[in-house]
């Protein structure tokens, strides 16, 4: 619990990677680790700002022909082969599954299998039980046999390790569309929940945004209970089909746990003897809610899972696949399909084209791109557009307030978010537009809506301000992720910075936000990431943000943040944070270096003012050392979160707007570092 200025509390995402706080021994970590290039040759001519500069050349030419020609970036966002396996299912149950759509997602999940059978959801990861089972299904769709030994290799790893049985609640709800898994022994989820009113405990806006898209769909799925025939039997992925739900003995009654597996069994009582009426009034308004929630495009708030799960409830409610909500939502899901030139097929669980654009912006302009480039200007001119301009779900809580900001994706105008809008506002300040009052007009109703948006604590969430309920995370169907958006110090300082820049370091408001940014530093002196990995996002965010907010490169929360950096840099001078950190204190801080925690880091070091130490001028090294020669990156390694440890994301960007952004900064310094020493200056401001 995290302590408010009136005395209140409200939770928070815990600080630690187990219960309590974890102050990992630095001495317990695996080893160093080293990237396949190691640079320990020092540049030519020894002469590190010429490389950094040359380096950045060259980056910003390969990164400017990326560039859209509506002015927007893109990269691919890789997440796991979940994603494939339950939009072939999806097809399967609508019987819209064409033949090359198989082979084309087939061909990529066998592709992702590792040595042992399994499939992990992040690069260099574990097995995972749940991604191996769905991966394994889509495969048998496919018509790979049970007897071929990577199949064999895949179920006998399952059976060791469970079986079905102990997969999350969602693959085997997958499962149960087909009749692989019995309804009755899923969890219960009564669409009577859409009649809760927000100021009861577990109401839809209880739940994060993109857990609440995803619920209200699975409430008409769980009424439903719907039953496809099974193509073939799944018996090798139990422990003992003639048994495949082992007993288990239930939590203490005096524990949450308990409380909730009782009121799980009272809900499936209350399924027999639902009033009919009152269900199909439940039923109608999960439809309504859905529908209107609909984006222009025909997905749901951007994102594939809840696109998915609001096409099966639509469904089954009666929408035939030509009804024009469904046309369009079934098209739109097309539009998460990467094709490969390999023939290969794969599905993003989201598009991030405004969070590329904005950090794109940022690093071109950081790195000497003149602020009037027509790369520049096109972008500020996308972005300009995307800018939402209604209410949506964050009005329940937030009704007075005018609405102004932007979301993630290409249509998303539920939910604009609150770092990408704090991102656009720092990337439009560094662009000469030739609508200085359009822009001046986009970013006062961003900042507004940033500032009304704080959780009571001084932080900032995601998407929502004060979602921070306990109980939607205990719920027996709540196995898998962050159902909640509590505020982070990720999206907290990307506001503070913001704030800052804007002039309003001295806001009462911004003050509390770095009062809680304080508050939330670990005794180690690193910052939790919430949605990039881990402690090394998490310091590279906050101290640009303290030092923009005018807290002085001496004082102890920054000297702490630096000393940790500089305990973890890897031998060859690059940074690296394994996913595992989430949960393993000894990963903390620890795994191979690449470029995106590489430069990460040095943002930090460079805003604390450590530009000429060693630490810099290593980490600056090892960038130049292992930029490809198109001015490119390689990032196989996942560093971005969709849910600490649950959900990892490889943003395909990441790798080139970050070292751009690092080493512009090495080269020319932070434009708005005169902010924090009192003198006025907008870079681009006109």
């Amino acid at each position: 619990m995290t302590a408010t200025t009136d005395g209140s509390t409200e939770a928070a995402y815990p600080r630690a990677v187990t219960e309590g706080r974890v102050t990992p021994t630095i001495s317990a970590a695996p080893k160093e680790v080293r990237t396949a290039a190691a640079p320990d040759a020092r540049p030519p001519g020894d002469d590190v700002l010429t490389a950094a500069r040359t380096a950045a050349e060259r980056s910003v030419e390969h990164l400017l022909g990326r560039q859209d020609p509506q002015g927007w970036w893109k990269g691919d966002l890789a997440t796991n082969v979940t994603m494939d396996a339950e939009d072939l299912l999806l097809r399967q149950f609508l019987s819209i599954l064409d033949d090359d759509t198989l082979r084309a997602a087939a061909l990529f999940i066998r592709g992702e299998q590792r040595a042992d059978g399994t499939w992990a959801t992040f690069h260099g990861g574990p097995g995972d039980l749940s991604a191996t089972i769905e991966a394994y299904v889509a495969l048998r769709l496919a018509g790979d046999l049970p007897d071929a030994p990577h199949m064999a290799r895949a179920a006998a790893w399952v059976r060791e390790h469970g079986g079905i049985a102990a997969s999350r609640v969602f693959t085997r709800i997958w499962l149960a569309l087909f009749g692989w898994w019995k309804w009755d022994d899923l969890p219960e989820l009564p669409p009577e929940l859409m009649f809760f009113p927000k100021w009861v405990p577990l109401n839809i806006y209880d739940f994060g945004c993109w857990a609440r898209q995803t619920i209200v769909p699975l409430t008409v799925v769980s009424a439903e209970r719907p039953v496809r025939p099974a193509p073939f039997p799944l018996d090798e992925l139990h422990t003992d089909p003639a048994r495949p739900v082992p007993p288990a003995r239930p939590a203490p009654l005096v524990s949450w746990d308990g409380v909730f597996q009782r009121l799980d069994r009272g809900l499936h009582l209350y399924h027999k003897v639902a009033p009919r009426r009152l269900r199909r009034l439940a039923m109608d308004s999960a439809a309504r809610w859905i529908i209107e929630r609909q984006e222009n495009d025909g997905c749901w708030g951007g994102i594939q899972p809840p696109a998915v799960y609001s096409v099966i409830a639509l469904h089954l409610l009666g929408y035939d696949l030509d009804h024009p909500v469904m046309r369009a939502g079934l098209a739109s899901l097309d539009r998460f399909a990467v094709w490969r030139e390999d023939g290969a097929r794969m599905i993003e669980a989201c598009q991030s084209p405004v969070w590329d654009t904005c950090l794109a912006t940022v690093a071109l302009a950081d790195a000497g791109v003149s602020p009037d480039h027509p790369a520049l200007v096109a972008a500020a001119g996308w972005m300009l557009d995307e800018e939402v301009r209604r209410p949506g779900d964050w009005a329940v809580r937030k009704p007075e307030l005018p609405p102004g900001g932007w979301a993630f994706e290409f249509q998303n105008d539920n939910y604009p978010d609150i770092d990408d809008t704090a991102e656009v506002v720092l990337a439009l300040r560094r662009v000469r537009h030739p609508d200085p009052e359009r822009v001046e007009a986009a970013v006062r109703r961003g900042v507004r809506w940033n500032l009304g948006m704080q959780s009571r604590g001084g932080g900032w969430g995601a998407f929502d301000a004060d979602n921070t309920s306990p109980f939607p995370n205990r719920l027996p169907f709540c196995d898998f992720g962050e159902v909640i958006d509590p505020p982070s110090a990720d999206v907290t300082a990307h506001v503070v910075e913001m704030l800052a820049v804007e002039g309003r370091a001295d806001d009462p408001r911004t003050r509390r936000g770095v009062q809680w940014l304080l508050a939330e530093q670990e005794p180690f002196g690193a910052w939790f990431g919430r949605w990039g990995v881990n402690y090394v996002y998490g310091t590279g965010s906050v101290v640009p943000a303290l030092i923009a907010a005018g807290i002085p490169a001496g004082h102890p929360a920054v000297r702490r943040a630096v000393d940790w950096l500089r305990s973890v840099q890897n031998a060859d001078g690059g940074w690296g944070e394994d996913l595992r950190s989430y949960h393993e204190p000894k990963w903390i801080g620890r795994g191979e270096s690449t470029a995106s925690q590489t430069a990460w880091a040095l943002l930090a070091l460079l805003a604390a003012g450590e530009r000429d130490t060693e630490a810099v001028t290593r980490g600056v090294r090892w960038l130049t050392a292992t930029q490809r020669a198109d001015g490119s990156w390689d990032e196989p390694w996942f560093t971005g979160t969709g849910f600490p440890w649950d959900f990892s994301i490889n943003y395909h960007l990441y790798r080139q707007v970050f070292p751009l952004t690092a080493l512009g900064r090495y080269v020319h310094g932070d434009p708005f570092a005169a902010l924090a020493d009192g003198r006025p200056g907008h870079p681009g401001k006109v």
